[in-house]
């Protein structure tokens, strides 16, 4: 990777632990099985990348860029996306784990989380509108000021809104979610 410019390439088994890879751009790559935990990759360019069975727990990404980028199976532990480029900010997310980290203030419209695990996950401020919570895990996710407008969570679980911090205007729940939409209140639903 010691190349500035990476296009459509495919990096495999490749292990950067603690590394410092800045100032790249990778357009149309695929990344497998790679491992670049606690690694920083601030200030690099993801357009039309692919990760999949990948480690990037802890991995900085500040002043970054991701244009459509997708992780498949990914380790995403403790990750601060909200501290990536806002200008066409787009991920996509299936069978990873993305505990701990933060789209905090992060436009994020049509995001998918597909059977993923996002615990603890910060989305204060996010505009999450369109958004679809597949069969995702949110116990802890804390929603404040997040515009949930037309987001599905009908198979999403663990969650807990507070529907009077969270514009959530044709927002959809199954019923075993109630209970996460009126815990503030106390009320107990059998």
């Amino acid at each position: 990777m010691e190349n500035l410019i990476h296009l459509y390439k495919t990096f495999e088994k490749v292990i950067y632990l603690d590394k410092k890879i800045n100032n790249r751009e990778f357009e149309g790559c695929i990344f497998k099985n790679c491992d670049f935990s606690s690694s920083d990759f601030s200030y690099n360019t993801f357009a039309d990348c692919e990760f999949i069975d990948c480690n990037l727990a802890m991995t900085k990404l500040s002043g970054s860029s991701m244009k459509n980028v997708s992780f498949k199976n990914c380790k995403l532990l403790g990750i601060q996306f909200n501290e990536c480029e806002d200008f066409l900010f787009s991920v996509y997310f299936v069978e990873s784990i993305l505990d701990y980290s933060s789209f905090a203030n992060k436009k994020i419209p049509k995001t998918q989380f597909i059977n993923s695990s996002l615990k603890d996950v910060i989305f204060i401020g996010a505009n999450l509108s369109g958004s679809t919570f597949d069969n995702t895990d949110l116990s802890g996710a804390i929603f404040n000021d997040t515009e949930l407008k037309e987001v599905d969570f009908l198979t999403a679980y663990n969650y807990t809104i507070d529907p009077e911090f969270n514009p959530m205007r044709k927002a959809k729940f199954a019923t075993q979610g109630i209970p996460g939409l009126l815990e503030k209140y106390g009320i107990k639903i059998q």
